[in-house]
């Protein structure tokens, strides 16, 4: 099993969080705080709580975090509405493992209801036999991993992710990790590297994960 993390791995939605968040935060505070792409990629790979105690560490606790709930609400109807870029060569690689026969998975540390926002919005239903995120089981991102690989019946799996914390991720899952160098971040100890979304079936036929 292939599982990929989502952010920095298959899509690029920093600049539509950005714009949805600031949106949101002008209507509930009156304020233009206004959020950068920069600022969104700076934090992915957190989960939400972590995000809004640095986004909002200016503000009381109770509100941060009624503030952020509805500015994730907002971002995942905005992101269902107009989708998010792509890196490119995704859509083709996918189209390629899927036609192998691999099964794939996505797990991120999101709220719940981004990666079907995601999926939606990219029309991407046939490709992912599974996906688990921090909003809905408020577990880790290795525990996440673990129980997509328990729920398909699967002894092993790979994790395709961008930062650090995928990689010290998957690996207290007990998985490998393939670093997606083109990403928000680095990772030193990444047990496979592509510098591009087309590489990754040719690491994974070296690794042994496919034919």
């Amino acid at each position: 099993m292939v599982i990929f993390d989502l952010d920095g791995t298959l899509w690029d939605s920093t600049r539509e969080v950005a714009d949805s968040w600031n949106v949101m935060i002008e209507e509930e505070t009156g304020e233009r705080i206004r959020l950068t792409p920069e600022i969104i990629s700076s934090v992915m790979g957190k989960t939400m709580t972590q995000i809004a105690d640095e986004l909002f560490s200016d503000i009381p606790e109770d509100k941060r975090y009624r503030l952020s709930h509805k500015c994730e609400a907002y971002e995942i109807d905005y992101i269902r509405e107009r989708g998010a870029n792509l890196y490119p060569g995704v859509r083709e690689t996918l189209d390629k493992l899927y036609e192998a026969g691999v099964k794939m998975a996505v797990v991120s540390n999101c709220q719940e209801g981004y990666i079907a926002a995601f999926i939606e919005s990219m029309n991407m239903q046939k490709y992912f036999v599974d996906y688990e995120e921090w909003g809905r089981t408020g577990l880790g991102k290795d525990e996440n991993i673990r129980l997509v690989m328990e729920r398909n019946g699967e002894a092993e799996a790979v994790y395709v992710g961008d930062i650090q914390r995928d990689a010290d991720a998957a690996h207290a899952a007990g998985v490998p990790c393939i670093y997606a160098a083109y990403g928000f971040g680095r990772i030193a100890d990444a047990d496979g590297v592509i510098n591009s979304f087309e590489e990754l079936p040719g690491v994974l036929r070296e690794m042994g994960f496919i034919d």
